[in-house]
């Protein structure tokens, strides 16, 4: 950020500022987090980047995954909803496996007498099916994971199981990511 700064290169202050923002947030500083992102955001669009290209998209699934972490499920939702309605041009769908599996988390995680389980099951099927088109491991098994919580807690343990264990013996390396090392603890509690 630093070095951006000093040799004024706006475009990388503001997506380190959003990255800024983000670590923020996941070290449980989320208002001063979001708060960041936005900024960083709004200096993004302000280069004059086109804001549907693929790194934006991420930008964008870090703040919604941000609101979510804070319980600000309709802000998520919302940013959600602007950036998935053209996400199927071609060169933007790179990161549509990942924002249809925060759609269903945020939908599954919303408050209110209910959450609207059908929808985000369907947001988590579609996720899983985008990823698996596009023979994106990492985002199928994100996607699977998600699926196979919501199942586990619908109890059904079995089709959990059986949806993430070949998801996850695809993997030959990277045991030590988070994300293996939680499918692999996820399918131990399924077993």
């Amino acid at each position: 950020m630093a070095l951006a700064t000093e040799q004024e290169f706006a475009q990388h202050v503001a997506r380190a500022t959003i990255m800024r923002g983000w670590a923020l947030a996941a070290q449980g500083q989320g208002a001063e987090g979001t708060a960041q992102m936005r900024q960083g955001l709004a200096a993004y669009q302000a280069t004059g980047t086109e804001q549907l290209r693929p790194y934006y998209l991420a930008l964008l699934a870090l703040l919604a995954e941000a609101y979510g972490s804070l319980g600000q499920t309709a802000e998520g939702l919302s940013l959600l909803a602007e950036v998935l309605a053209p996400v199927d041009r071609p060169g933007e769908r790179g990161w549509a496996a990942e924002l249809h599996r925060l759609q269903g988390e945020l939908l599954l995680a919303q408050a209110g007498d209910r959450p609207q389980v059908p929808e985000a099951e369907a947001c988590l099927h579609q996720a899983l099916d985008v990823a698996r088109h596009q023979q994106a491991k990492s985002w199928e098994l994100r996607a699977a994971m998600s699926l196979a919580r919501l199942w586990q807690r619908q109890g059904k343990r079995q089709e959990a199981y059986d949806l993430l264990t070949p998801v996850y013996g695809w993997f030959t390396e990277g045991f030590d990511t988070a994300d293996l090392q939680e499918a692999k603890a996820l399918l131990e509690g399924l077993a």
